[in-house]
């Protein structure tokens, strides 16, 4: 019998004392536990993989909200189908093949969403709009997830957990199935095209 539910979203739970030990167990380890029903190994699972996972599903889907939501879909489906990982000391790999496919169906939702009466768009967009908070930032920011957009989704999952998570291009390329190699070269790739694109917006709005 598995946990009875996710420990996301700040929950504490587990023996007093065991979290020390817990995140130097391997994941094996804790995907064991959390199949006998330990909420707090599944927990640590979380805690570990959550940037990663965020990562990948912001390089999916381009947007914080959406990224948020496909991650915490992808762990409690992790959690439901725990006994599915045939690979436990590959956890990592399977839980981003799972954020993988959350993000594909956020993407697609996104897709009937966005395709709503322009009258009614345009009345939603007002709605959001707050031009007194941080107008600058705010475009930076959407010229940063534009340029990344224009990457194809390896690209940019190679840049985002290089750059932003700092793994090493083995670990990367571990996670992703690809070989070091491989990951260097995307990141160069992905580098140069987000150089390119935002020099071209520069110079636009300049």
């Amino acid at each position: 019998m598995g946990p009875s539910g996710p420990p996301l979203r700040g929950a504490r739970t587990g023996r007093p004392g065991m979290r020390g030990e817990a995140l130097t167990e391997s994941d094996a380890a804790l995907v064991a536990r959390a199949r006998g029903g330990d909420g707090a190994a599944f927990e640590t699972l979380v805690r570990r993989h959550l940037r990663a996972a965020y990562a990948v599903a912001l390089a999916q889907l381009g947007e914080e909200a959406d990224a948020q939501d496909a991650v915490q879909d992808a762990f409690v489906t992790a959690l439901k189908r725990i006994e599915d990982c045939r690979k436990p000391d590959q956890f990592a790999s399977w839980l981003l093949s799972i954020v993988r496919n959350r993000a594909r169906d956020h993407r697609r939702y996104r897709t009937v969403r966005d395709a709503l009466p322009l009258d009614a768009a345009s009345e939603s967009a007002d709605r959001r709009a707050d031009p007194g908070r941080d107008a600058e930032n705010a475009q930076l920011r959407q010229d940063l997830l534009g340029a990344l957009d224009t990457l194809t989704p390896l690209q940019r999952e190679v840049i985002l957990l290089y750059d932003v998570e700092g793994w090493s291009h083995k670990e990367i390329g571990g996670k992703l199935g690809i070989s070091d190699g491989s990951a260097r070269v995307h990141l160069f790739n992905a580098r140069r095209a987000l150089r390119d694109k935002l020099t071209e917006r520069h110079r636009e709005v300049g």
